[in-house]
């Protein structure tokens, strides 16, 4: 069965801000918590066991690469950032450059750092509908900063490439996938995501 995350509609009276929003992640940790540009918050349902072994795998072949790079830095799916449309948002996997991570004022480094990653990934789960996952990697590409962006489709063996202002490119069972020239000589072995 496909599941969609839950969305709350908050009456305009009862519309948090910034501070209260984090406040209220910091309160329910557990759950997978963001807020789109209309002050709706979705509660995303916990990952399977082997999704969030896919994930980590994931995370862990971008951390390595990362580490030798020095180039920038990377986060999980916990992290929250504030993008420029205020929606708040936690891509499974991201990284951003040291250059651009580091304009960013310690104390916005502590809470929802105001800013898109350079490049994001999501991984869909055999329980996710696939549109809202196309719509939120729509969203990732029109924010400043943004350079690349995967999302890969485990129940189809799919990736999808995005790239702002250009079309959407969709990989069939790729055995490798190519950070390009955003992530030099980062490649995703996807025999240990398939």
């Amino acid at each position: 069965m496909l599941s969609s995350p839950l969305i709350l509609q908050m009456p305009s009276s009862m519309k948090m801000t910034d501070e209260q929003f984090y406040e209220f992640c910091q309160e329910n940790r557990d759950l997978r918590i963001e807020r789109n540009q209309y002050g709706e918050i979705s509660i995303m349902p916990p990952t399977g066991s082997e999704t969030g072994n896919r994930n980590f795998n994931i995370a862990g072949q971008l951390w390595v690469w990362s580490e030798k790079d020095g180039s920038g830095i990377c986060f999980d799916s916990s992290t929250g950032f504030k993008l420029s449309t205020g929606a708040e948002r936690s891509p499974d996997v991201s990284w951003i450059s040291l250059e651009r991570w580091n304009h960013l004022s310690q104390e916005q480094q502590k809470g929802f750092a105001p800013i898109c990653p350079d490049f994001v990934i999501e991984l869909r789960s055999a329980s996710d509908n696939l549109k809202p996952l196309q719509e939120k990697m729509e969203e990732y590409m029109q924010e400043p900063g943004i350079q690349l962006g995967w999302l890969i489709d485990r129940k189809n063996k799919r990736v999808y490439v995005y790239r702002p202002q250009i079309s959407v490119e969709c990989l069939e069972n790729p055995n490798t996938v190519s950070g390009e020239d955003v992530l030099p000589g980062f490649v995703l072995n996807m025999s240990k995501v398939w």
